[in-house]
């Protein structure tokens, strides 16, 4: 039965009214049911208009019931009862939320006859028994203007009455104080809004899980756009200011803007069945759902929700901004200043004041090469949201002309950066003088670390990168040249610039980089190096956080990928401001500590060429395992094992399938395993996890002439041998060979081994060559036995081989051993040298 022909009945019938309560509260809690279905018809704004005037029904009804009750069949004519009820705040723009609580004022005048006071309480009762979320106040007449005075945000909520019900007669008068309070102390009002609205702002950042209501660009500043227009010009909706304030397209996008604001709060609080005013990621799916955003799949409608959501507040922040400032200019008039305006112009329109940039709203259209020229020319460090107006103005066209390509690189040379980038993207116009960021402004990244949207996060790594508070890091950059400054402020700037594509958004970034640095006009040498720094802007933090930095392969493959000292120094200065514009308190001083020591470590390993060269070779080897099927159908595990090799020779000098073959053998090892080929030549391989008595090995095979050997070790302390002699050996001795190898696996078998001639000067040793590895090179004639002596001489000392490339040419033998630091090598070099020269084992 329809609601009014209800509440007829029951008081047809004298129900009480608590069963009239009751009923009452039992449509309400339908009509929530219903809401769902209502909102899949009806969205935005026409949404809240019909929630709005659904609730002035109950109101409406609320009011009849007291009314009735109190009067009985005596009820007098609305407009004699001197009470009138009226909405505020959302509820009276009706822009209230479902969930958002009833903002209601009941105005009355003491009339002799009326027991007012007594129906107001009947009033407020009975919407209480009904369980609605009211706000309320009660007010005479005469004391309106008294108690907006107390407090500006009752000023603010009567300015806002809309009539409910009641007495019409009663509402005149109250349009009435509410002229004379729009007209009492506007200044004071303004600015209190203003500075209210400023530490609101600053509580609530743009950021990926924006409040909708208060947030920088949320409906408040809306709210607040319109409040300055009402107390100035009376209006009852913004649109009657278009053509005078703002023009028709300025107001249609903002319109656009606000009522997908009003569809999000609105899903915001159905998805939550509760008043939610911050768009949590737990809410997203959701609301997505809710708003049936299309897409190929629930993640990109999520992105698209939050992108979108993050636009329109960026275009009601900037739109409000500028035209609150319009319209309250002749509050900042001032006679006095004009002498001082006119010491600080720098053009027709600009004025430079405490390094701020004010600009007159009456400007003309200027092509985009004339507005960057006037940044390039002016200096500031803050901007008026006039200036905004004035930058909204410019002309520019698809492509970048080259006058403007050059001016651009010139902005990157300005030591004040930031408030360009940020003047650009307040404006929009971003995107068009820096096209590399097009497909990434107003992205979120949902990776549970970042606290902003792509762009954001981009302009907040500038604003570090030109405020460096760490003393060290500061030194660093400030030894930097103009140009490396200026390239390293690009590379800041579109270091995440590839984001929202399918390939790795470093290797995007990097493309994007090198074709716009030469687009504007920096060299091949500086183009390729900001392009690096892009590559691998993740590297630097990646190995702090996540790796043994003191593990020298670890060490040696991050600085291989930077191949200079410089590129270090510019990729330590972009970690600290890329991770300082994550958000707060995400820089903290143990990260500072482990980076400042990576970077102190790496600097040494530039003084380490061959090293760092064998690393950079191994990392183009590493790369391509990583695009081979093979190894990528390998076991996630053995992937890892086989990249966490500690030689690089091992990468060098063997094939990717090669690699792969050797690592599923040693997978598969338990104790050892060995192949023997004679084919062209003998050769043998051997896998071993238990001890090989290496020595013995060779000592019994100095029968034939070694070509080469090679000692890797691989993984889980296995490790691996590969044998080459110069000539084949008859089909009839592999047996012999066979049991030679195996015997091998005895540590306890001896033999004795005549001394290789081996002068002093053939042998060069290096306890510096790593960190972790000395190395022992000899340059020496070939002779039989020679392998077999130096394998039993380390068997004797515990020397363990981590490495060993064993060639001979020209019946030159030229052995390298990368030995493990344990000791036992180093400690006893000049006893090793003795017994390899002249001495005895």
């Amino acid at each position: 039965m329809d609601l009014k022909l209800k509440i007829e009945e029951l008081l047809n019938q004298n129900a009480s009214e608590l069963e009239i309560s009751k009923t009452l509260r039992e449509y309400i809690k339908n009509y929530f049911k219903t809401l769902d279905k209502l909102f899949e018809k009806s969205q935005g704004k026409d949404f809240l208009v019909k929630h709005t005037k659904y609730i002035d029904s109950i109101i409406l009804s609320i009011y009849k019931v007291a009314v009735r009750k109190m009067f009985g069949l005596y009820t007098p004519m609305s407009n004699s009862v001197p009470i009138a009820l009226i909405a505020l705040g959302s509820y009276g723009r009706e822009q209230m939320a479902p969930y958002s609580d009833i903002d209601l004022m009941i105005v009355y005048e003491n009339v002799e006859g009326y027991n007012v006071k007594a129906l107001i309480e009947k009033i407020l009762y009975i919407i209480w028994d009904t369980k609605l979320k009211l706000g309320h106040r009660v007010h005479k007449l005469n004391e309106l203007l008294e108690v907006s005075r107390e407090d500006e945000t009752i000023k603010t909520a009567l300015i806002e009455s809309r009539f409910i019900c009641g007495s019409k007669y009663l509402w005149f008068k109250v349009e009435n104080e509410l002229n004379r309070i729009r007209y009492d102390n506007q200044k004071e009002f303004i600015f209190k809004k203003l500075k209210e609205a400023q530490k609101r702002r600053e509580k609530y950042p743009i950021s990926m899980e924006p409040n909708i209501k208060e947030g920088v660009g949320s409906l408040r500043d809306a709210n607040l756009l319109f409040w300055i227009a009402n107390i100035l010009y009376g209006i009852k909706t913004l649109k009657d200011l278009t053509g005078k304030l703002f023009s028709d397209e300025e107001y249609k996008d903002f319109r656009i803007a606000l009522e997908w604001l009003f569809r999000i709060r609105a899903a915001l609080h159905l998805c939550a069945k509760k008043k939610k005013d911050r768009l949590l990621l737990q809410y997203i799916p959701d609301v997505a759902k809710k708003l049936s955003i299309k897409s190929k799949n629930e993640k990109k409608a999520q992105q698209i929700l939050v992108s979108r959501t993050l636009q329109a507040l960026h275009t009601i922040d900037s739109f409000s901004q500028m035209f609150s400032k319009k319209m309250i200019r002749k509050f900042l008039y001032d006679p006095k200043n004009i002498s001082l305006l006119r010491k600080k112009r720098v053009n027709k329109y600009l004025y430079i004041c405490n390094n701020k940039i004010y600009s007159s709203f009456y400007t003309k259209e200027r092509a985009l090469k004339d507005f960057l020229a006037v940044l390039e020319f002016c200096n500031f460090k803050e901007y008026d949201s006039s200036f905004i107006h004035f930058t909204k103005s410019v002309r520019f066209s698809k492509n970048l002309d080259k006058k403007s390509r050059a001016l651009i690189k010139k902005l990157f040379f300005k030591e004040n950066l930031y408030p360009i980038l940020k003047l650009l993207y307040d404006s929009d116009l971003l995107p068009v003088v820096i096209p590399p960021l097009k497909k990434v402004m107003f992205l979120p990244q949902f990776d549970g670390y970042h606290h902003y949207p792509v762009d954001i996060h981009l302009l907040y790594t500038i604003k570090y990168l030109e405020n460096i508070e760490d003393d060290f890091i500061k030194e660093i950059y400030e030894k930097l040249t103009k140009t490396e400054k200026a390239l390293l402020k690009l590379a800041a700037f579109l270091h995440d610039a590839g984001k929202g594509r399918i390939q790795e958004h470093s290797e995007v970034g990097a493309k994007l980089f090198r074709v716009f640095s030469k687009k504007i006009g920096f060299s091949d040498e500086m183009t390729e190096l900001g392009s690096l720094l892009i590559k691998y802007h993740v590297s630097m933090s990646n190995t702090a956080y996540r790796e043994d930095i003191y593990n020298e392969k670890t060490l040696f493959s991050f600085t291989a990928k930077l191949k200079t000292k410089k590129a270090l120094d510019l990729l330590y200065i972009l970690t600290y401001a890329d991770i300082n514009a994550v958000g707060k308190e995400i820089y903290t001083s143990y990260n500072a500590r482990l980076l400042k020591e990576l970077y102190l470590m790496a600097s040494e390993t530039f003084e380490k060429k061959e090293i760092l060269e064998e690393s950079a070779k191994r990392l183009k080897k590493e790369a391509a395992l990583k695009r081979n099927q093979r190894f990528l159908n390998l076991p996630k595990i053995l992937q890892k094992k086989i990249l966490s090799i500690e030689s690089n020779l091992f990468f060098i000098k063997h094939k990717v399938d090669e690699i792969i073959e050797i690592s599923l053998m040693a997978y598969q090892t338990e104790d050892y395993q060995y192949k023997i080929k004679n084919d062209e030549y003998l050769s043998i391989e051997i896998i071993r996890k238990a001890p090989l008595n290496l020595g013995f090995l060779l000592g019994k095979l100095s029968f034939l002439d070694v070509a080469s050997m090679e000692v890797f070790k691989l993984f889980d302390d296995i490790k691996y041998f590969k044998i080459e002699f110069l000539e084949k050996v008859d089909e009839g001795n592999l047996s012999f060979i066979q049991k030679i190898v195996k015997d091998s696996f005895d540590m306890s078998r001896k033999i004795t081994l005549k001394r290789p001639e081996i002068k002093k000067e053939e042998i060069k040793i290096n306890c510096e060559h790593s960190n972790t590895y000395a190395s022992l090179f000899l340059n020496v004639k070939n002779q039989k036995g020679l392998l077999a002596f130096i394998a039993t001489l380390f068997d004797k000392y515990g020397i363990e081989i981590a490495t060993a490339k064993v060639h001979t040419i020209k019946n030159r033998a030229r052995d390298l051993f990368l030995i493990e630091k344990n000791g036992n090598f180093c400690n006893n070099k000049e006893e090793i040298i003795k017994i390899l020269t002249d001495g005895e084992t």
